[in-house]
């Protein structure tokens, strides 16, 4: 099967980071795929906003919390962000061997059970930076209608050569 990577630019966006996330590894990986990086103030420390396709992440990592989960204060930083966000994700940066890292990602999706927010797993940076790039470009205005000018093509290919519209055609 023929890939089209060579004929099809590389994707490039434009991408809003907490300054607290300066001096992170994802910054770095970022830059490097040719991606144009904006460092703000004004966004939640964690936050990794791509505003072409109207997306936000927070990197959550559990090691982080001082103090016990459910007094840390990130379920109310998560309902803020949530809140000012409409598409957003939580990345969820554990190594889940533990049984610890599994009861605050059930805790989060319980709490926020029935909102537009998602949660992402993810081991390490790599993971991060892969996961941001598919959702992003997925959800990215010339992308999205390319993805569904092909669902619809493949759709239509499907229906077409569907036994059962091949009766239903013969019968009538």
């Amino acid at each position: 099967m023929a890939t089209h990577q060579g004929t099809t630019p590389q994707w490039k966006t434009t991408i809003i980071v907490s300054t607290s996330l300066q001096n992170h590894g994802t910054d770095r990986m970022l830059s490097a795929r040719q991606h144009r990086i904006r460092f703000s103030d004004s966004v939640e420390p964690g936050s990794f906003i791509f505003p072409l396709s109207g997306i936000a992440f927070l990197l959550v990592d559990p090691q982080d919390l001082s103090v016990r989960f459910e007094e840390s204060g990130l379920i109310e930083k998560i309902k803020t962000f949530v809140q000012v966000h409409r598409n957003s994700f939580i990345l969820l940066h554990a190594p889940f061997n533990g049984k610890e890292d599994l009861e605050i990602m059930s805790v989060i999706q319980h709490r926020f059970f029935g909102s537009n927010l998602r949660i992402l797993p993810v081991r390490n940076n790599d993971e991060i930076v892969k996961g941001m790039l598919t959702i992003a470009k997925a959800t990215s205005k010339p992308h999205v209608d390319s993805i569904r000018d092909r669902m619809s093509l493949a759709r239509a290919r499907i229906v077409e050569s569907s036994p059962v519209w091949e009766m239903l055609r013969d019968f009538l």
